[in-house]
């Protein structure tokens, strides 16, 4: 059984699906170099595979299923329960209010596919190749009260090339996501 280190900062992961990028982060903190341990996962859909996994590696978890009130209510409650320094939006598929944020009052990072500033928002892949851009790429930001607009941690450049359509581009820059967020995490804590 692993010692817990009481240095390393507890860290909470919001997730909507599969959570590869909250896998990417739970690996990691498993590494010696690791500033940080995973404390829960909080889901806002049922049956997701990233509540799966936290299941099954005996992390503690919610799935909290209603309106975004209910849902920022409830979950702000159980970060200050579990005594959470920062919170970490892997594959959240939710835009979280300013009044979440402000009674939050710590770091809220998140990573989101695209070089920010470019292509804030949904659907990175298809407007990236559509608009004939030559690179696209992941970023790890800070949240604040705009979209996608916070404090860039860090960022990896993909290229584009002719063959690549949404699916292929979105394969790529995910297999980056799972290398920059939690190195981006653990320099954050630094």
């Amino acid at each position: 059984m692993e010692k817990l280190n009481f240095n390393k900062k507890r860290v909470a992961v919001f997730l909507s699906g599969k959570g590869t990028n909250f896998k990417s982060l739970y690996k990691f903190s498993k590494l010696k170099k690791a500033k940080y341990k995973i404390i829960m996962v909080i889901s806002n859909k049922k049956n997701t595979l990233g509540i799966a996994f936290a299941k099954k590696n005996r992390i503690k978890n919610f799935t909290l299923i209603d309106k975004i009130n209910f849902f920022e209510k409830k979950s702000i409650k159980i970060l200050k329960k579990y005594k959470i320094d920062i919170l970490c939006l892997a594959g959240f598929m939710r835009i979280l209010s300013v009044n979440f944020i402000n009674k939050f009052k710590k770091p809220i990072l998140n990573i989101h596919p695209s070089l920010l500033p470019k292509l804030k928002g949904l659907n990175t892949h298809e407007r990236a190749i559509k608009s004939g851009h030559k690179f696209s790429g992941c970023t790890v930001h800070l949240v604040n009260a705009r979209l996608d607009s916070g404090k860039k941690l860090g960022q990896v450049k993909v290229e584009i090339t002719k063959n690549d359509n949404a699916k292929s581009l979105k394969k790529k820059i995910l297999r980056q996501e799972h290398i920059l967020y939690p190195n981006s995490l653990n320099k954050f804590i630094n």
